[in-house]
């Protein structure tokens, strides 16, 4: 993912954000009743499901990372709506998977 946004302030705030929701999902299963095992897997199987669905457009984020960089602002980045349906597709798909593998 690193090599797809090249913008420091993503390789550096990406982490956390992914240990916040991780701790989220584990205490919302934990208020539910759901086994803590569980909630990180569905968790790293969402991680995996997004890195496999952003992977189509892994060349224009880095085209506007560069241009981010250089300090080229666009009023609009036209994201692809087939590339948003894969990423969401995989996501579900693969949380899917992983709620079922972890009864």
């Amino acid at each position: 993912m690193a090599t797809w946004i090249p913008i420091q302030r993503f390789w550096t705030v990406y982490p956390f954000i992914w240990v916040v929701c991780g701790t989220g999902a584990v205490a919302y299963g934990a208020w539910q009743g759901f086994a803590q095992e569980s909630m990180l897997v569905v968790c790293s199987f969402a991680l995996i499901g997004l890195t496999i669905g952003m992977y189509p457009t892994r060349k224009l984020f880095a085209e506007w990372a560069h241009e981010i960089n250089q300090g080229v602002t666009r009023e609009r980045y036209d994201y692809p709506r087939s590339h948003l349906a894969f990423c969401a597709a995989t996501v579900v798909f693969m949380s899917a998977a992983a709620i079922l593998l972890a009864r």
